[in-house]
């Protein structure tokens, strides 16, 4: 069966019939909002690109969709707090492009991290997390230092398990454990720092979406183009995409770079 918008539409409709939701269907931006009644919280599907989801992997990209959001409206209906769940407090990497406000316009607290990336923090809910904006952060009395503070904490605390491939004389560590929280581990320093001592090369980090870390020590010019090409991959087919950039980690910083035409990198 051919899926199209309408039929899509119409599939959601039958799955996540709840007499507390609304659901409403915007033709003109092809999309499909279904939000609480009482409360008005909700959020828009993009038709489209599930149905390019479908197109690729089938009945199973439906299904995903569904449990996400049902998780998403049940966290959306619960009222969450941080005082006492500080060790479920953890920082997310998102692309600068990434919004810092909620639909209901309340800000999210965020910190810059490169020219590509932001840190937001998460509240880890189990299967799922909530972006911590300020509104909770003003009713905890804690400041956006005490939260960075925290979620650093606790991000130390996740294991670093990484598979190792050699192509072409490169060193390549891949980190993927579908934790949500792979591309933060960016933020580990000692980690990083550990990984530069021990490069034969110049050490190169790219997170092209959130849950993969890859590690790079480049030790000749084919390096740079095998990470370029891997790194683009990676972003396209992400299920939240951060940047195709790659990154050079010395002195304890991260420079975006682009990688041209027979692999001389440049700085962003």
């Amino acid at each position: 069966m051919k899926m199209t918008s309408l039929k899509l539409k119409k599939i959601l409709e039958e799955r996540l019939a709840n007499e507390a939701y609304r659901t409403s269907y915007n033709r003109d931006k092809d999309t499909f909002r279904i939000e609480w009644k009482e409360s008005k919280k909700g959020m828009t599907i993009t038709l489209p690109n599930v149905v390019a989801k479908y197109n690729q992997r089938g009945e199973v990209a439906i299904v995903e969709l569904e449990e996400h959001i049902k998780e998403a409206l049940r966290i959306m209906n619960e009222e969450h707090h941080l005082s006492g769940m500080e060790k479920q407090i953890y920082p997310v990497i998102r692309s600068t492009s990434f919004p810092t406000t909620t639909k209901a316009e309340i800000d999210l607290v965020y910190k810059d991290h490169t020219a590509e990336t932001r840190v937001f923090y998460a509240l880890d809910l189990g299967k799922s997390y909530r972006l911590i904006d300020e509104d909770l952060l003003d009713k905890e009395g804690w400041t956006k230092e005490h939260i960075d503070e925290i979620a650093t904490f606790n991000l130390r605390s996740l294991p670093v398990d990484y598979k190792e491939d050699q192509v072409a004389g490169n060193d390549f560590y891949f980190i993927a454990t579908q934790d949500g929280y792979d591309a933060s581990r960016i933020l580990n320093e000692a980690f990083l720092e550990e990984m530069k001592a021990n490069s034969k090369g110049e050490l190169a980090i790219a997170v092209p979406h959130q849950d993969v870390l890859i590690i790079t020590d480049v030790q000749n010019k084919t390096g740079y183009d095998i990470l370029a090409q891997m790194t683009m991959k990676f972003f396209a087919e992400g299920r939240i995409p951060i940047t195709s950039l790659p990154m050079i980690y010395e002195d304890k910083t991260l420079e975006p770079i682009f990688i041209l035409a027979k692999n001389k990198p440049e700085k962003n």
